[in-house]
């Protein structure tokens, strides 16, 4: 298998894990087909840059959290604040925070 493949199936399972979300609820809200989602999950198709864009908003992640081994990540102590104060809001602030992340990325 292609170490990019890998990389970016361990990735998708890993936020789908922190989501909390099923692979059949991804596809739902994505409009994404089942088998292609199994495909990249199993790291035998890699997607393209418009599914990778829609899969970090999704995720509210970066594209280069979804790309890259989270090994070579770096967080400053105040990224990884952050992070663990969203993680451990409710939902509802959740996802007030991503509407103001997804607004600010697509302008």
């Amino acid at each position: 298998m292609d170490a990019n493949k890998e990389v970016m199936a361990r990735n998708i399972r890993k936020y789908m894990e922190r989501k909390d979300v099923t692979a059949a609820e991804v596809c739902r809200s994505l409009n994404i087909k089942t088998n292609t989602f199994s495909n990249w999950v199993n790291a035998k198709i890699y997607p393209r840059i418009e599914k990778i864009e829609m899969l970090a908003r999704y995720f509210g992640v970066s594209k280069a959290a979804l790309v890259e081994d989270s090994d070579n990540i770096v967080l400053s102590p105040h990224e990884q604040a952050l992070i663990l104060g969203y993680r451990e809001t409710n939902k509802t602030t959740q996802e007030i925070v991503d509407k103001i992340l997804l607004k600010d990325s697509e302008e």
